[in-house]
């Protein structure tokens, strides 16, 4: 398969395995060292490229970036940031003069993500730099280099790629072995033919498999050229979001309707990761700790698969059977998830050892309806508790009709033992995931009762 894109302005015929990674091809093929391989699991931003397609410019990681997830995109590294004639980039100036390098390693991601950001308007930079790590500089002159270089017109040269995408247009016929599917209807097609197949959304999770676990994926599609499993259609009832709908859009729509779920997607992981990830992956994989299930259930999400031209739907939490097994049966993928729309009770707690950009030790997800007085419905549901994403069944139980007061909370948390046998492990032990949270559910009571209860905002 010939993958076609854009590299640093200049077009880009490529044949190569499926899952190279384009860090790899950058560094090894064609000597392009500028991109570093830092952490190689998308975590630290050494890798950081600029990734251009017809939505616009985003920030992702190379080391996690497949070749043909590039098809007809455009691509700039730190190489390509500075002009034509080598005038550098308003970042890349600004990071001069406020002395914003030392070691200079992470130096080439942070001027992506600058440029990125720069690029896009974007000036909350303690979120756009959140996915750069640096060890020996400190932020403070990087942030003074970004506010500085937002004062500065985008380059010319910036916006070029955009309107050379047209040229990249060409038909990618699937194979036995690698397909890459411009439509559900293609997609389900091949993937009922090979259902043993790897699907790949943004691979922010199958990237490691290979980065670090060395395996084979084969055979495997590769799914971001189906433009009709991204998006979100909402109604007055009912809100679809597609699977193949990034973290970073999702964060996007659901900010003005639920906030706590967007604050959770915020730190879900770096800008590069949730540019990336997307919401259907974020189900298919079955994690017990993927952050997205848990707020989903909460709501009442519907999970809607499809094999063929078979389609179903199903409760979400009644997707997860077992740790690593689903109710999918072979060719059968995730085509979207819905959820009612409600008024917004939601509230979501995610606990880690690292505030942003960890993996959950904890992560609940409270949805309670209370009326005169009373509760009438209640909806709580926890990753990292169990095998897989999980309901609190007693606790909602022990809930339902009685008075929304302190008592009937504290009554209700000591029945969180009968809905979890948490595992102990390196993140925290069994009984601090109880404790915390039964904590979680005292936090939302407080919460909904006007209290102050975030350490972000609680003063001594």
């Amino acid at each position: 398969m010939t993958i076609r894109f854009l590299l640093n302005g200049e077009p880009q015929a490529v044949d190569a395995p499926p899952t190279t990674t384009l860090l790899d091809w950058l560094r090894e093929t064609r000597g392009l060292t500028g991109t570093k391989e830092g952490c190689n699991e998308g975590d630290c931003g050494a890798c950081t490229v600029m990734v251009t397609d017809e939505t616009g410019a985003r920030a992702l990681n190379a080391c996690i970036l497949f070749l043909p997830q590039l098809d007809g995109r455009a691509v700039r590294t730190v190489e390509g940031i500075a002009g034509p004639d080598g005038a550098l980039h308003p970042v890349q100036q600004a990071m001069v003069e406020h002395h914003g390098s030392q070691c200079g390693f992470c130096t080439p991601g942070f001027i992506v993500s600058m440029a990125t950001a720069h690029l896009n308007g974007r000036t909350d930079f303690d979120n756009q730099l959140a996915g750069n790590l640096c060890r020996c500089t400190g932020y403070a002159p990087i942030i003074r280099a970004a506010e500085a270089a937002a004062l500065v017109p985008v380059p010319d040269w910036m916006e070029a790629d955009a309107e050379m995408l047209d040229l990249l247009a060409h038909d990618v016929p699937a194979g036995s072995e690698i397909a890459l599917p411009r439509s559900a209807d293609a997609l389900a097609e091949w993937y009922d033919a090979h259902p043993d197949a790897t699907l790949i959304a943004g691979a922010t999770d199958v990237g490691l498999w290979v980065t670090k676990n060395l395996r084979d994926l084969a055979p495997v599609a590769f799914l971001n050229q189906c433009d009709d499993l991204k998006g979100i259609v909402s109604d007055k009832e009912t809100i679809r979001i597609g699977a193949m709908t990034s973290l970073t859009e999702l964060g996007d729509f659901i900010a003005d309707r639920h906030p706590s779920f967007a604050e959770m997607i915020r730190r879900y992981g770096s800008v590069q990761v949730r540019n990336a990830a997307t919401v259907g992956g974020n189900i298919a994989n079955g994690s017990p700790i993927g952050d997205s299930p848990p707020a989903l259930i909460a709501l009442g999400a519907a999970l809607h698969l499809r094999k063929g031209d078979t389609r179903r739907a199903l409760p979400l939490e009644e997707f997860f059977l077992d740790y690593g097994k689903q109710d999918r049966a072979p060719g059968e993928f995730v085509e979207a998830v819905s959820v009612p729309v409600q008024p917004d009770r939601l509230r979501v707690y995610k606990l880690s050892k690292r505030f942003d950009q960890d993996i959950s030790a904890v992560c609940g997800a409270f949805s309670i309806t209370v009326e005169d007085g009373t509760v009438t419905q209640a909806r709580i549901a926890f990753g990292g508790m169990a095998g897989t994403p999980k309901r609190a069944s007693t606790v909602e139980a022990a809930l339902v009709g009685q008075p929304w007061a302190r008592a009937s909370v504290d009554a209700a948390r000591a029945r969180f033992a009968e809905d979890f046998t948490p595992l102990s492990d390196m993140r925290a032990s069994a009984a601090y995931r109880l404790e915390t949270a039964s904590n979680m559910l005292l936090r939302y009571f407080g919460e909904m009762s006007g209290q102050p209860v975030s350490v972000l905002e609680v003063r001594p």
